[in-house]
């Protein structure tokens, strides 16, 4: 569980989060939705610990970390697994090669331990036959599950995915999300998501959380965000034909 209590991040004048708390918890997927420059990413950053908030804290399963120590925080840091935007392979390694990177750098496992863990993840992600092709070489659907492989490969706590679905087509958008839900299940991690895409809100939106110019806007689940009367979350949930229909269905049916 990640608790944020209250944090504010400024670039010079520019106060970006002014004051955001929510609670994340594990086993869920949450995500954070807004329009560009809502603060999303600042915010995301510093849940990775990449930005610092002036003031306020976030709270690790009970763990403060601004009173972590360096060493601390270097633990803390690899208990977190990230899926970029762009997937971020490296294209001169294999897929098998890619996965297995955190294991080389950050710990201490034979060959044949890390091999086997590589084989596991990528089992998982249902990249059975990958082990020796390169990101040029698969497509991008594959290449996100390449990602989400590696994330997860080192066990991790805490799962992290800067607009997972980005450059998918819907069909294997829908796929990711549900890997993704799955994964956050099966392991108990407590798993954050910025996205633009209401697709993934309707599809896996356990908890999200709304924000607009660096507040809190609005936070509920999937069901809840049609019952709301927040203008502002209605304004850019409904902003396209596709979910006002869903709202107005939805409505129908409560009526």
């Amino acid at each position: 569980m990640i608790e944020v209590n209250d944090i504010h991040k400024s670039f010079g004048d520019a106060h970006v989060l002014k004051g955001v708390s929510t609670v994340f918890e594990n086993g869920k997927t949450n995500l954070i939705i807004g329009q560009s420059g809502s603060g999303k990413t600042v915010f995301l950053k510093c849940l990775l610990g990449l930005f610092y908030p002036e003031e306020g804290d976030i709270i690790y399963d009970g763990n403060s970390y601004a009173s972590l120590s360096d060493k601390e925080k270097r633990n803390l840091r690899q208990e977190m697994g990230m899926v970029f935007q762009g997937s971020a392979l490296f294209d001169s390694m294999t897929v098998a090669g890619n996965v297995m990177f955190p294991l080389e750098m950050f710990t201490k496992q034979s060959v044949s331990e890390m091999t086997d863990r590589v084989n596991a993840v990528l089992k998982r992600v249902n990249l059975i036959d990958a082990h020796h092709k390169f990101p040029s070489e698969i497509s991008g659907g594959m290449q996100k599950r390449v990602a989400i492989a590696r994330a997860i490969v080192m066990n991790p706590k805490y799962l992290f995915c800067d607009e997972p679905n980005s450059g998918l087509d819907p069909k294997t958008a829908i796929l990711i999300d549900n890997l993704i839900k799955e994964i956050t299940e099966e392991y108990d991690i407590t798993t954050v998501i910025n996205t633009h895409d209401m697709n993934s809100v309707m599809q896996i939106g356990e908890k999200i959380l709304f924000l607009k110019d660096g507040l809190k806007e609005w936070e509920g689940t999937k069901n809840e965000i049609f019952k709301t009367d927040n203008q502002a979350v209605t304004d850019f949930v409904y902003s396209s034909d596709l979910f006002k229909k869903v709202r107005q269905m939805y409505i129908e049916e409560r009526n």
